[in-house]
């Protein structure tokens, strides 16, 4: 590509080199350049070339002032001519220079770039119609950012100015301001009454709503941050929660437990453990049973004179007790 064969704005010598995908852009930077190299090479591109004319006295007549006869300030004046055609032929490709070979002078090659590239007038008006359509129906979607949706109407207002036509910065301010999303209604509001929009600049525009987006998400961050932490919090007190009443229950089922066992015990033990008696009556039922004078009957079988160690009196009380555990 032609512009990889020289690094461009390393030297003020060669001029920005052409662009064809953006000629406004290009346009503009080369009239900046060359304005700033000499004014009277910007009058020859724009006005055509200096003439060695002179009007004859007599005759009232243009007539060409031979060489020998051109004072050195004519001869400046047309060296213009050549510098300014120069000028321009550095800042074309080999494909650009083709188009403008057959130009006789630097006004012929201009013309020529900016109606191939910009259009004739026709091609400029209908262009220009579009962009102030663009301009006017220019919106600002809910999630853009400021510096997409300033990229966005920059375009569109220096394309306007390239073509000579525009707004003033008073009616891109506010153009600005109603294109915003409702969301920023407060933040409109607020430098609607505070600011004189005859004198604040789009730039200082876009700076201030930049600022106030910033603030905005620093404080959805912490509030974020916030309703995430209580979640938490209320999470670990319920866990908290269901692990104390987990140990409770547990500790009230053992508790349970063993007043059950408790419980099933004695019951066992009451059927095998027999009454206390006093001395007296031992002695004298022991009498009785030598004699077989004994009336007493075993409280399992009922046999009387059979004793509780009796092979019988087991076998009974292992059938009446089959069903303890």
């Amino acid at each position: 590509m032609d512009s990889d064969k020289y690094l461009e704005g390393q030297s003020m010598q060669r001029p920005p080199l052409f662009e064809s995908d953006s000629f406004i852009y290009w346009k503009n930077r080369f009239e900046t350049y060359v304005k700033s190299k000499d004014l009277y090479l910007w009058y020859v591109i724009t006005n055509g070339d200096f003439q060695p004319i002179v009007q004859n006295p007599e005759t009232k007549l243009d007539e060409v002032i031979p060489f020998e006869k051109q004072t050195d300030d004519l001869k400046k004046r047309l060296t213009k001519n050549n510098e300014a055609k120069m000028v321009i032929y550095n800042a074309l490709p080999i494909k650009e220079y083709k188009r403008i070979f057959m130009c006789n002078t630097v006004k012929e090659i201009w013309k020529t770039l900016l109606i191939t590239h910009q259009g004739n007038s026709q091609v400029k008006d209908n262009k220009i119609g579009l962009l102030v359509q663009q301009y006017e129906q220019f919106i600002i979607f809910e999630d853009e950012s400021i510096d997409s949706v300033f990229a966005r109407f920059n375009t569109i207002i220096t394309s306007l100015k390239a073509f000579n036509e525009g707004y003033s910065s008073k009616n891109y301010v506010r153009k600005f301001l109603r294109a915003l999303h409702p969301k920023w209604r407060a933040k409109v509001t607020v430098i609607e009454e505070s600011k004189d929009l005859t004198s604040l600049s789009l730039d200082e525009l876009i700076g201030n709503l930049k600022v106030h987006k910033m603030i905005i998400k620093k404080d959805s961050k912490i509030v974020k941050a916030k309703v995430e932490r209580k979640p938490i919090a209320l999470k670990a007190k319920k866990e908290s929660s269901d692990e104390e009443c987990s140990t409770s229950d547990g500790e009230d089922e053992e508790y349970a437990m063993a007043v059950r066992d408790f419980k099933k015990f004695c019951k066992r033990r009451g059927r095998f453990v027999r009454q206390p008696r006093n001395d007296k009556k031992t002695l004298q039922r022991s009498r009785d049973d030598k004699n077989g004078k004994s009336g007493r009957k075993c409280f399992r079988c009922g046999i009387p004179n059979y004793l509780i160690g009796d092979s019988y009196c087991i076998y009974l009380m292992y059938l009446c007790d089959s069903d303890i555990v």
